[in-house]
């Protein structure tokens, strides 16, 4: 196994309306090859309630995606955090930001429990710390999914997007589906017995949220 965190970039255009499927999408295809238990093959498939008008539906998305229904804790992340970024990519007015793009990202990095020795290995403390080691999660693999949402202010220009929108996400899904046929090596061994043996965290635009609390940090 390669011991490095492979990181890969993968890039989804949309416009406002359907910029929360597309992302859910993408995430879904992303957990659907990285989540090693038997899973029972399904199309994403959008909720009414993300689809802004009545007339979208699942044959709104140019292609077709995978998704991961089971266990439910997976789509529900995936739901929570797509909300959560396009929540901070939706204009706050109608001024604000009407046109124009906004730019965002949500990561996902998958973990590998590892043990390692500590430094008191007698006595109660070395009891109390497990016999001389300690669990820690070592990242070994991140996806970036980088968000950029266009604001088309004419029929042409919603066109435009669309065309756009359709050939980044079909370039996307192929470009992961590379990914995962080819770089294989780095992935851990499969050491224990737990239903999903990765754990897993998203991180919504993880940078501002650094630079933030450096930010923050320096006040004090």
């Amino acid at each position: 196994m390669d011991p490095r965190r492979h990181e890969y970039i993968v890039e989804v255009f949309a416009d406002q309306t359907f910029v929360a499927d597309i992302v859910k999408g993408v995430l879904h295809t992303i957990f659907f090859h990285r989540y090693f238990p038997p899973v029972r093959p399904s199309l994403y498939m959008p909720s009414a309630s993300t689809s802004h008008s009545s007339s979208h539906s699942a044959q709104s998305l140019p292609i077709p995606l995978p998704s991961i229904l089971d266990p439910p804790e997976i789509s529900t992340a995936i739901d929570s955090h797509t909300a959560l970024l396009v929540s901070q990519l939706t204009p706050q007015s109608s001024t604000s930001s009407a046109s124009g793009a906004s730019r965002g990202e949500i990561v996902v990095r998958f973990y590998d429990r590892k043990r390692r020795k500590t430094g008191i290995t007698t006595g109660w403390l070395g009891r109390l710390g497990g016999g001389g080691q300690t669990e820690e999660e070592v990242c070994w693999e991140e996806w970036c999914v980088q968000v950029i949402v266009a604001r088309p202010r004419s029929e042409a220009d919603r066109i435009k997007v669309r065309r756009a929108m359709e050939s980044s996400l079909q370039k996307t899904a192929m470009k992961i589906v590379a990914i995962v046929n080819k770089d294989k090596d780095h992935i851990p061994p499969i050491t224990t017995s737990d239903q999903n043996p990765f754990p897993y965290r998203i991180f919504v635009n993880p940078k501002q949220q650094e630079s933030a609390e450096r930010g923050f940090g320096s006040w004090n």
